[in-house]
């Protein structure tokens, strides 16, 4: 077995030309191809290859964290966990995420289909664009994955070893139990924040209600294996054009409570709420906000109603089973136990939603919704107002009924003026 060697743009054609999945694609002589290295997330490196007859991408884990350097490392597995999340996902919603092409567990390689003419979609929400179907096509993945991948849907000894299996994502479970639920609430090491922000965030973490609330979630995280995550599903995790979405980056996936993916998605089309009055230099941007909110509100409808049909039409594992509601005719027991169910999602995606919007303003990890605003002060107001409204849906959420009360709340805070 080749000891790990890191890919650059002068050796991957030569490493990368003798696998027929990959030539097949592009072309059979690797001295016509063209690579570009194009990674610009926090982990990996990533490679457009194009070639006579096609293109695609190579996506390699590196032994430690990119954004940081050598002195955090990270396990190559990690993209063995990506790979299988992919499979397993591209399984349960057929058609919402690249198609695999090929996969080198040892040098933590994933080939995979170059999406064209698709673009991030954080990068489309900055520039203003109001995709049409993103709202349906990601209310019914999430809804699709979380419950085709839990025992509401799946055979147990399948499940129990998915289980077993995803549980050795340790080192990012990991990331996402310290970055996420507890370093913005102290000063970590590796915190940052926007210098106008200083008096906020000196408030947040003196806030005991907001930490004994943060911990609840971790709590709910850590311990509440409910389904198979994507882990890390924001809108910088998403390709888009006007007719398609795609869904990629799943190697946080790990075990864990349902309403974390949709927490954490829902929250980055608020926090994009919030950002835009960093972006109108081109003219105001009344209509994106509220296609912004009106957007959250669908992808939550969109998920409630097709999580309701698998229910009625696929629930066959061994939890709520049909023995003990519709096959003795109490169908109103099985609603019930569905409308239970969706009343905690909704609960808990509140809390998730507040703290994925604190932790991308004050911890490691920023948002380019709010990065890219070049005016720090103006910037400063934006995310001052994104976490009040983080706050308040964490630490309120069992007393928030309805989206229509997230979006008056939203729209209120919008017009405050921040001093």
């Amino acid at each position: 077995m080749r000891a790990f060697e890191a890919l650059t743009v002068e050796s991957l054609p030569n490493r990368l030309g003798s696998q027929a999945a990959i030539t097949g694609r592009i072309g059979s002589d690797p001295a016509k191809w063209s690579v570009r290295e194009v990674g610009d997330g926090n982990l990996n490196l990533v490679f457009i290859v194009e070639g006579p007859a096609g293109t695609v991408i190579v996506k390699q884990a590196l032994p430690y964290v990119r954004l940081v350097g050598e002195s955090w490392p990270l396990p190559l597995k990690r993209s063995f966990f990506e790979y299988n999340a992919l499979v397993r996902q591209a399984e349960r919603d057929p058609g919402m995420t690249p198609e695999l092409l090929h996969f080198d567990e040892a040098q933590a390689i994933i080939v995979m289909e170059f999406l064209t003419p698709h673009v991030i979609l954080r990068r489309a929400l900055i520039e203003g664009r109001q995709l049409p179907k993103i709202g349906q096509n990601l209310g019914n993945f999430i809804a699709r994955t979380l419950f085709r991948g839990s025992d509401l849907h799946m055979e147990t000894r399948k499940r129990k070893a998915d289980l077993a299996l995803f549980a050795d994502n340790v080192e990012l479970c990991d990331i996402t139990e310290n970055l996420v639920f507890s370093d913005p609430y102290f000063d970590a090491p590796m915190n940052r924040h926007t210098p106008g922000l200083d008096g906020v965030v000196a408030e947040l973490r003196a806030d005991r209600d907001l930490k004994v609330e943060a911990q609840r979630l971790k709590h709910l995280f850590a311990a509440k294996a409910e389904t198979l995550l994507h882990g890390d599903l924001h809108t910088g995790s998403v390709m888009v054009t006007a007719e398609d979405t795609r869904v990629i980056d799943p190697e946080f996936a790990v075990y864990g409570p349902m309403a974390f993916d949709v927490g954490m998605l829902i929250a980055n089309f608020w926090m994009s709420y919030f950002s835009q009055s960093g972006h109108e230099q081109d003219g105001p941007r009344d209509d994106m906000r509220r296609y912004l909110l009106a957007t959250a509100d669908e992808i939550w409808s969109v998920f409630r109603a097709e999580f309701s049909r698998l229910w009625r039409e696929e629930r066959r594992g061994i939890l709520y089973q049909a023995s003990l509601f519709e096959d003795q005719g109490d169908t109103l027991g099985s609603e019930q136990a569905l409308q239970g169910m969706i009343a905690d999602i909704w609960t808990d995606m509140l809390g998730f939603a507040g703290i994925e919007t604190h932790r991308r303003i004050l911890g490691l990890a920023h948002n380019a919704d709010f990065e890219t605003i070049a005016d720090e002060a103006l910037r400063a107001a934006c995310e001052t107002k994104a976490l009040k409204f983080g706050r308040h849906i964490a630490v309120n959420r069992s007393r928030i009924h309805s989206m229509a009360d997230i979006m008056d709340l939203a729209e209120r805070m919008e017009k405050e003026i921040v001093r």
